[in-house]
């Protein structure tokens, strides 16, 4: 009987954190190309070389978090009706 309330306390201290987290930090490293901008390679010495530029982030490096996305469309909606 006592897992079921062990379980809701323990998600809702994630869901707090994860909003806490989108509100601080609305942006957060690019998973492609893990926050550089670009690809990195090696050439044939094996030494890194700059490579192409990230499409995902447009070589910014940075990217929107998905609960701050979701927060901005709400918003969006919210503002839209209440106008």
């Amino acid at each position: 009987m006592t897992l079921i309330p062990t379980a809701i306390a323990l998600t809702s201290a994630v869901t707090l954190g994860y909003a806490a987290l989108c509100a601080a930090s609305p942006f957060g490293n690019c998973r492609k190309c893990r926050g550089f901008g670009y690809a990195v390679r090696t050439d044939r010495n094996g030494r890194p070389k700059r490579g192409r530029t990230c499409r995902r982030c447009r070589g910014i490096g940075k990217r929107i978090r998905i609960g701050r996305h979701l927060y901005n469309l709400a918003h969006r909606t919210w503002r839209a009706g209440t106008r």
